[in-house]
Formats: C-alpha cells, sequence, structure tokens
C-alpha cells in the first residue's frame, strides 16, 4: 500500500512532499516507510517496524491522517486502501 500526498508550491519554495509505504519485511513483519521534504531534492527516511500488517496499516492510516490535517493533499494511494475505496 502506498500513499504520496503534497502541498503545492509557496512563494519561491517548491511544493513539499509527504510518501508512506507499507511493505512486507523478511522477518515475517510489515514496515512503515515514511519520506518527506521538497519535491526535487532527496527527502527524509523514517522506517518502522510492526509485527502485523493490522499495526502497521493503521499507523499508515493515522499518519495519512495527521498530515492532512496539516494541509497536504492526497495525490496517488495504490493498494488495498484504493480498492476500498472505489
Amino acid at each position: 500500500m502506498r500513499v504520496y500526498m503534497q502541498i503545492p508550491a509557496f512563494e519561491d519554495k517548491p511544493p513539499r512532499f509527504y510518501h508512506l509505504i507499507l511493505q512486507k519485511d523478511l522477518l515475517e513483519g510489515w514496515s512503515l516507510v515514511r519520506e518527506w521534504g521538497f519535491q526535487g531534492s532527496g527527502g527524509r527516511i523514517k522506517r518502522e517496524h510492526y509485527s502485523s500488517r493490522d499495526a502497521a496499516e493503521a499507523a499508515l492510516i493515522a499518519g495519512r491522517d495527521t498530515q492532512v490535517q496539516r494541509g497536504f493533499r492526497v495525490v496517488f494511494v495504490q493498494g488495498q486502501q484504493a480498492q476500498e475505496s472505489e
């Protein structure tokens, strides 16, 4: 599952992005990868490990909701969430 969000460019600053990626890892758990920064430049990355998909997905949804409250707009969704909303 992936969620890509963006805040439009403001004055002389490029757009900001926030990317959430849910991945199965090799230790039979799940990783939530968060990447954020300015469009066109290297962003910061944080990886969090969860023992179950449900916990990782709940963290992804909570992260998405937090960033939406901060002004980000969801641009792209891929995966189970996208299929459920159709």
